[in-house]
């Protein structure tokens, strides 16, 4: 039998080991990250376009001036942001039903949702954006509103349906084909059993790849300046013309890492969160 005391110190050892080993660890990534980092900001700032650069897009005295106006203007597009994605939610998710529905008779229901989500994610947005902004209206129609924020929200919710919708279908093949049977079984119809039984389990396991869809979205809500709507990047571009100076597109850069970042990492902590459950139910 081994002397506890010898296996004691050896727990100790190990552990004194291990922080060392973890200390070490934290030193060496200090230091690579010191070199690279720094071999970088040396190489830009030895570069012999520095001086123009500098002026050009980090001047300290355009970016207090355009800073407020962008502040402001941003608030339109997490306007676009809401609104589109409240639409998106739940338009994405029709089309991944449509999708799914099995059955000879439903074919040109599923040969529809799947030239809307082939069309609207081929086309670049931008040309999208021409076409509805500047298309709609000239159909004279009076119930259709001349206004150029409701254009952008429905170009956003157009395109970013048939990417959600796809993310939702992905998430409803994933769950087994059992489930369906089961709630089959005890009796319920398949619109039944995709609204009780698969879908529920299908949106909880699309949560991340969905924040990741809604990231996107949120930056793609600068599109809407191209037919007129004076949002963070149009009012960036207003700044520039007026002082002839790159610098007010760093504050818009700024203010949409601002605002993605909290999103992106409510992203990865979910993702973690996902493994962690996937891997204690593969333990038991």
């Amino acid at each position: 039998m081994p002397d506890p005391a010898v296996v004691a110190d050896g727990r100790r050892s190990k552990f004194l080991g291990g922080r060392s080993d973890g200390r070490r660890s934290t030193l060496i990534a200090i230091a690579s990250t010191i070199v690279v980092f720094g071999g970088l900001g040396w190489l830009i700032l030895n570069s012999p376009g520095w001086e123009l650069l500098r002026q050009s897009f980090f001047n300290s005295r355009y970016f207090e001036d355009s800073w407020p106006r962008q502040v402001s203007a941003i608030a339109v597009n997490v306007q676009l942001f809401l609104f589109a994605e409240a639409l998106i939610l739940p338009f994405g998710l029709l089309i991944a039903v449509l999708r799914s529905l099995p059955g000879p008779v439903f074919f040109p229901v599923r040969a529809m949702a799947t030239i809307y989500t082939d069309f609207f994610r081929g086309v670049p947005m931008v040309l999208i954006i021409f076409m509805v902004g500047f298309g709609l209206p000239t159909l004279g129609f009076d119930w259709i509103p001349n206004d150029p924020f409701i254009y952008g929200v429905a170009v956003l919710v157009l395109v970013y349906s048939a990417y959600v919708s796809e993310v939702y279908r992905a998430g409803i093949d994933s769950v087994h084909p059992s489930q369906d049977a089961a709630a089959r079984s005890l009796g319920l119809n398949r619109f039944q059993s995709l609204r009780y039984v698969v879908i529920p389990q299908a949106i909880r396991r699309v949560i991340p790849p969905l924040l990741n869809d809604f990231i996107g979205l949120q930056k793609d809500t600068a599109i809407v300046s191209f037919i007129g709507v004076v949002e963070v990047f149009r009012q960036a571009q207003i700044d520039e013309s007026a002082s002839f100076n790159f610098t007010p597109y760093l504050a818009t850069a700024l203010l949409f890492v601002i605002l993605t970042i909290p999103l992106a990492r409510l992203t990865d902590w979910l993702v973690a969160r996902d493994r962690r459950r996937q891997l204690a139910a593969f333990a038991r």
